[in-house]
């Protein structure tokens, strides 16, 4: 069918909706909600009946614990840390953050817990004594920690030594090649 054919016919008056056989605007609107209602009774609905919401759950109210009961603050933060895996750091930085409790009063007055990565623990002490005794006391503190966030979190304690300072600028520096050995 060429476009001057189209052109042809509505030349000589014949209204489009014959031409074409259109129903009438009434007759259009009618069957598209007759086609509307055979959607809905499809999907269980009906004249009357509200639909469910897709974003809502069920209203149910009883004697029983339900999903939509209120959860304690705890709860709801430990399954978010399960769900996350925040549960292995959280709990080696309550080890941290309560390093006096744990080792007691004696020991942490000489040594503080600085960080923790890859499963190691790094303590600091004040002096060099200290490190020495914390190197011997390390298997009863691995002991101590592992009873307090469980086995294999924390894998090794390493100790440091005091921060001693540097004489790398100064009046204690020594300009050229330095103290060497008395020796050459």
């Amino acid at each position: 069918m060429m476009s001057g054919e189209l052109f042809d016919d509505d030349v000589t008056g014949v209204p489009v909706a014959e031409a074409f056989e259109l129903e009438t605007p009434k007759e259009y609107a009618r069957a598209a909600l007759n086609r509307a209602k055979a959607n809905a009774r499809a999907r269980g609905l009906y004249p009357g009946k509200q639909a469910p919401s897709r974003f809502t759950e069920p209203q149910v109210s009883g004697a029983r614990a339900g999903g939509r009961d209120p959860k304690p603050l705890s709860a709801t933060l430990g399954a978010l840390l399960v769900q996350r895996g925040w549960n292995q750091d959280v709990a080696v930085g309550g080890v941290i953050g309560r390093w006096p409790e744990i080792v007691g009063k004696d020991i942490s007055q000489h040594c503080t817990a600085e960080s923790f990565e890859n499963s190691i623990l790094v303590v600091r002490a004040h002096s060099t004594a200290w490190a020495t005794q914390l190197k011997f006391l390390s298997p009863e503190i691995m002991r101590t920690i592992s009873a307090e966030v469980g086995d294999g979190v924390v894998q090794e304690i390493r100790v440091l030594g005091p921060d001693s300072p540097k004489f790398t600028r100064g009046k204690y520096s020594v300009k050229g090649r330095g103290a060497r050995d008395t020796w050459g």
